[in-house]
């Protein structure tokens, strides 16, 4: 079953001779319970990408439907609701909020939706991501692997459609890194999620499916590897 589908996705910046070109004409999709590596070097186009598949951003052309909703027929309200229903985003510095607990950041998009938190789910995942015990603690009080974990037990509370992981390794100790890895492995196989992870490190891409190569803002290579 397809989740992710990207049609000749193009962003620009800037105009004239300034014109800058992020992304040019991009095409690929995803399957349901995928992991999808997409990397490239510095400035290739890869964060742009990240954004516009978020629906962070807009393109100047082309589209991504996410379990067949066109992103960007969507206005501002809308996007963000399904956003935060059918999209889970883990950064590389976890954007968690400080004055919430690890148990409130993980709760936070159901809070903000107005929805009911399913306790169950959310004990389960406390439990797979090991901070049952560290639950009450604030951000400041957890490591760096730690944050990143809550990060993915944010992402996994509203069951969505696709993981999006920026660097989710990038700010992290390599004994860090593999057991955020393993835990995104981990929610990739026991709950089928999708997973989608840009980053440019070579260990953590050749743990994927597959593996999209972005240069210049061009597709250079899709290949599986698994």
């Amino acid at each position: 079953m397809r989740i992710l589908e990207v049609k000749n996705l193009t962003k620009t910046y800037g105009k004239g001779d300034a014109q800058v070109v992020a992304l040019d004409n991009v095409s690929f999709q995803v399957d349901k319970g995928e992991f999808v590596a997409i990397v490239g070097a510095s400035g290739s186009g890869k964060s742009t990408l990240m954004h516009l598949l978020g629906g962070v951003d807009r393109p100047n052309s082309g589209t991504v439907y996410v379990d067949g909703h066109n992103l960007y027929d969507l206005n501002e309200s809308e996007l963000a609701i399904f956003r935060r229903r059918n999209i889970g985003i883990v950064y590389q510095f976890y954007n968690l909020i400080p004055t919430l607990t690890a148990d409130e950041n993980i709760q936070l998009p159901c809070l903000l939706d107005n929805r009911k938190v399913n306790k169950k789910r959310l004990k389960e995942i406390l439990d797979t991501i090991g901070l049952s015990e560290r639950k009450n603690h604030l951000p400041s009080e957890l490591s760096g692997g730690q944050q990143q974990r809550v990060s993915i037990g944010r992402s996994l509370i509203n069951d969505p459609a696709v993981i999006l992981a920026d660097e989710p390794t990038g700010n992290l100790d390599s004994q860090s890194s593999q057991e955020v890895m393993d835990l995104l492995k981990l929610a990739n196989k026991q709950y089928n999620q999708t997973l989608i992870v840009i980053t440019h490190d070579e260990k953590v891409a050749l743990q994927a499916d597959r593996i999209i190569t972005i240069g210049d803002g061009k597709l250079i290579s899709d290949e599986v590897m698994k």
